[in-house]
């Protein structure tokens, strides 16, 4: 399926909005279009979720017992299969997914209904184990339903997304008319408002405050006059909402704003202020009444330890068990063709800095564990001929997996480097021994966005360290995942090792 664009594309993209037509001008081409209202939509992705659900319900049900050649009646998994879509859409529901800037994004809506999926059908299968009721059903023609029925959901966002996407650049929503009062020069630049009018808000028109309105110690005359037809607009035009793209620190600017504007029964808001945006995009947390950003979270608490630990140790298992073949074919490979020890061995530095020792298919001919250490390059004399195959592939890294099950390392988490490297790079980068708040991983943020491999340059590094510190603060086991499965596209379609 063909990914839908991204937001920031649809921003870029955004129609310019028209002033609304006056009672004499002619309708234009874009005012004459049935405009979608965002309400309707959403409520017809629920609606079509449900009857997916059914549909999925009967017709993977007749499907399982045409193929086996066993006579049963399909109603009664159409039944469960409206129990099924209720409860999910209730909980889509309650978790505020069905709101246009969500479906918008196919990442999160495939996250969300797959986590809702499992949940949801692992609840009412105790539900029905307690009621003695499983017993009716074909566990065959129910696991049938389960997957197809999930199947459809995700294609059907992954439609959804890509239409809505679509339908946001070309301005097909139904227009949301309001007034913008910026300061000069703001409103051209301001993120935030453009991503409103993709959403179909329409300025009917913008005031300008003018630095020197800004800098007075009182609200001027001209300010006041603006103000004055802002209320007048507000009131002939049937604006719905006035946004303000001012300066967090012109308290008294934006107070004498909303004094102005509090005759009018509309609501007043106030957009990020362009040096505080980037922190308010942190994880919020409260102390009673007081909001703070976390802008560093502290390690990892006893129950994420024992959620991210048990992960990695199962998938890690079931990895070994999978690849050991494979592993037993690589290691034959090196043997013939080049002297030395199948493995490599190499000190790294974990988590809190702990130094341990990693594992690594031998693709050298020598072995490297000092003060200094050349990373590998394109075309590196020092290669073997399969070991240049197995860097490629990655293969190479495959023993890592009995790194995790010791507990040095994790399935996901920011890359270590030799401790020559690592010692370097904490005096050369800011903030880059907070990676070492999480265990190193096989795989990490910074290398599914395309910081894998050599590094070059010392701005190549500080890119890498930033993705990593970003993975730190805002982990979590849908995240992990989310990595796991990009890593296995990113290594088969852009092999950047040497």
């Amino acid at each position: 399926m063909s990914k839908a664009p991204r937001l920031s594309q649809a921003v870029s993209e955004a129609p310019q909005v028209l002033p609304a037509p006056g009672p004499g001008d002619a309708a234009s081409p874009r005012t004459q279009r049935r405009l979608l209202s965002p309400e309707l939509v959403e409520a017809g992705v629920a609606a079509i979720d449900v009857l997916l659900i059914v549909a999925a319900g009967l017709l993977f049900s007749s499907a399982y017992y045409s193929i086996t050649g066993s006579a049963s009646n399909a109603m009664p998994y159409g039944g469960m299969g409206l129990i099924v879509a209720a409860n999910f859409v209730a909980i889509m529901v309650a978790r505020r997914n069905y709101r246009l800037k969500d479906l918008v994004l196919f990442s999160r809506q495939a996250r969300e209904v797959i986590f809702i999926w499992f949940g949801l059908c692992g609840l009412l299968a105790v539900v029905a184990f307690t009621m003695k009721i499983s017993s009716e059903f074909s566990r065959g023609a129910v696991m049938l339903f389960l997957a197809g029925s999930l199947g459809a959901l995700l294609g059907w966002r992954q439609i959804v997304a890509n239409y809505i996407a679509q339908s946001l650049q070309n301005g097909l929503f139904a227009q949301k008319r309001i007034i913008v009062i910026a300061e000069e020069g703001q409103s051209s630049s301001c993120h935030a408002l453009l991503e409103l009018l993709c959403y179909g808000y329409a300025p009917v028109r913008t005031f300008e405050i003018s630095k020197g309105e800004l800098t007075s110690p009182g609200v001027t005359a001209s300010l006041r006059y603006k103000l004055a037809d802002v209320l007048q607009l507000a009131r002939s035009e049937q604006i719905q909402d006035v946004y303000l793209v001012i300066g967090w620190h012109n308290e008294r600017t934006i107070d004498g704003v909303l004094t102005a504007l509090s005759a009018l029964p509309i609501s007043v808001h106030l957009l990020p202020d362009q040096r505080a945006a980037r922190f308010l995009s942190y994880r919020n947390t409260y102390v009673g009444n007081a909001w703070t950003a976390l802008l560093q979270r502290a390690p990892l608490t006893r129950s994420e330890l024992a959620a991210k630990r048990s992960f990695d140790v199962v998938l890690a298992s079931i990895g070994i068990i999978i690849v050991l073949p494979l592993l037993l074919i690589a290691a034959l490979l090196l043997k013939l063709d080049s002297r030395g020890p199948i493995l490599f061995r190499q000190r790294r530095n974990g988590f809190n800095g702990k130094t341990f020792e990693i594992l690594k298919l031998r693709t050298m001919h020598v072995e490297e564990d000092g003060s200094n250490i050349k990373q590998a390059t394109k075309n590196d004399p020092r290669v073997t001929r399969a070991g240049r195959w197995l860097r490629k592939s990655s293969i190479d890294e495959l023993p890592q997996l009995f790194n995790v099950i010791r507990g040095d390392m994790s399935l996901v988490g920011p890359r270590p480097h030799a401790v020559s490297h690592n010692s370097e790079y904490e005096q050369r980068i800011a903030n880059y021994a907070f990676r070492h708040h999480v265990k190193p991983g096989l795989s990490g943020w910074a290398q599914v966005n395309g910081y894998r491999g050599e590094t070059r340059h010392i701005d190549q590094m500080k890119h890498r360290v930033q993705h990593d510190l970003w993975y730190v603060n805002n982990w979590s086991p849908w995240l992990d995942l989310k990595i796991l499965l990009r890593t296995i596209i990113v290594t088969l379609r852009e092999p950047n090792a040497y």
